[in-house]
């Protein structure tokens, strides 16, 4: 854990300043809104170290827990408030049962809140890191208006249904990722057992080697002796590049550059409208206020372009506005999403205008990811084929001359 300092906007437009121990700046972001805090500015505390380890890059272990246990714990947990069994009871009895040490270690947690005489939204908002502040307000509602279990219900289907989108974003980028790591094991099989035994037979034989033949020699001479140079940049510099992702500077800079490149900006763009829309209804029909609801949802969109400017969308709305004239200015939404949306607000429909929206977009996010995976893969098979192609012509290359001298 580190030390930030902090100021940030209270919702009655107070500035707070003071320290909050986080992982990282991301995670002092969450915490901060989990307290209903706008961040203003978070920057780490001088003298302040962060130890770096694996497990912190990539969230291995610890009190990790994935969205898929969170999913099965909310739904078990609305059956078991919908038998009427007591909220410390469920807790403990599903701490028991859980999928995970991570959840098992949670619920403990958050068990002993409530047995202290806490609401379970506030003992919940304790580990904002596992419940952010959807997940809180939603049951905090729920909790007001007696209809805890419809809530978390709700909250299960919302959760699955971010799962889902989730694995077929990912599932667009594996592919690809895949094929290029095979890739690099056979040209680098190649490199190290077949290139330097076809260069010694071809330096015994004294001849004049083409320049294809020589460039080909010396790549692997240098896989053979630099490998570990290889080996560190391949583990490194997603290393580097996730830690980078991780400081609030970072996130803006990956997630600016992202939004704009061909194809896949189209897919975070979709991928956000979706899940934005989705979050929206969800707290809209469970009665959070608009204002709240959207800036819960601008940052569940996972792009900092697009929260950005949502959140520039909910200072217009606290002013008065309607949401859909804001929203027009926003680059990333089209057209049809901001008339779907004037439209709702105009019928007082918006929530169920909502989640047609981010239906209609989780059925694009799908297909999205169809063409790409299906555009990717004869393209990768092409490169790796002319890579392999380009290597085996360079060897042949003085095996023809060496047949042709000898012919003469």
């Amino acid at each position: 854990m580190a030390v930030f300092d902090f100021q940030a906007k209270a919702d009655d437009g107070r500035v707070v300043k003071g320290e909050l121990d986080a992982s990282n700046e991301f995670e002092a972001r969450i915490r901060l809104r989990a307290q209903r805090l706008t961040p203003l500015r978070i920057e780490p505390k001088k003298g302040s170290v962060e130890g770096f380890s694996l497990a912190k890059a990539f969230k291995i272990g610890g009190d990790s827990v994935s969205l898929k246990d969170l999913q099965v714990f909310t739904r078990q947990f609305a059956v078991l408030v919908g038998a009427g069994v007591p909220i410390v009871q469920s807790l403990d009895a599903m701490s028991r049962g859980a999928r995970s040490v991570g959840m098992t270690n949670v619920l403990r947690s958050v068990t002993s809140e409530v047995e202290r005489g806490r609401r379970l939204a506030d003992a919940l908002s304790t580990r904002p890191a596992v419940f952010d502040r959807l997940y809180i307000n939603l049951v905090r509602a729920g909790e007001e208006g007696g209809v805890l279990e419809a809530v978390l219900n709700r909250l299960a289907q919302y959760i699955e249904t971010s799962v889902k989108l989730r694995g077929k974003v990912k599932g667009a980028l594996f592919y690809p990722a895949a094929i290029i790591v095979v890739a690099i094991i056979v040209v680098t099989f190649i490199m190290i057992f077949v290139v330097p035994k076809m260069a010694q037979m071809f330096k015994s034989s004294g001849q004049t080697l083409p320049a294809l033949t020589i460039w080909v020699i010396n790549a692997s001479n240098f896989v053979v002796h630099f490998w570990y140079m290889i080996v560190a940049s391949l583990v490194g510099i997603p290393l580097v590049i996730k830690m980078y992702y991780d400081t609030d500077d970072g996130r803006k800079v990956c997630d600016a550059i992202m939004i704009e490149v061909p194809v896949f900006g189209d897919l975070i763009k979709k991928a956000a409208i979706a899940r934005f829309s989705r979050t929206l209804s969800t707290l809209l029909t469970s009665g959070v206020r608009i204002i709240d609801a959207l800036e819960i949802s601008s940052a569940t969109t996972g792009n900092w372009m697009i929260e950005k400017a949502l959140l520039e969308c909910k200072e217009q709305v606290s002013k008065g506005k309607t949401l859909a004239e804001p929203l027009t200015k926003i680059p990333y939404f089209p057209n049809m999403v901001t008339q779907m949306i004037s439209i709702g607000e105009q019928t007082g429909n918006i929530d169920a205008m909502l989640s047609k929206i981010a239906d209609f977009y989780e059925d694009e996010v799908e297909n999205a990811t169809e063409a790409m995976t299906s555009l990717m893969e004869p393209i990768l098979m092409v490169v790796l084929g002319g890579i392999i192609a380009v290597i085996v012509v360079a060897m042949y290359l003085p095996i023809f001359n060496m047949a042709n001298t000898v012919g003469s």
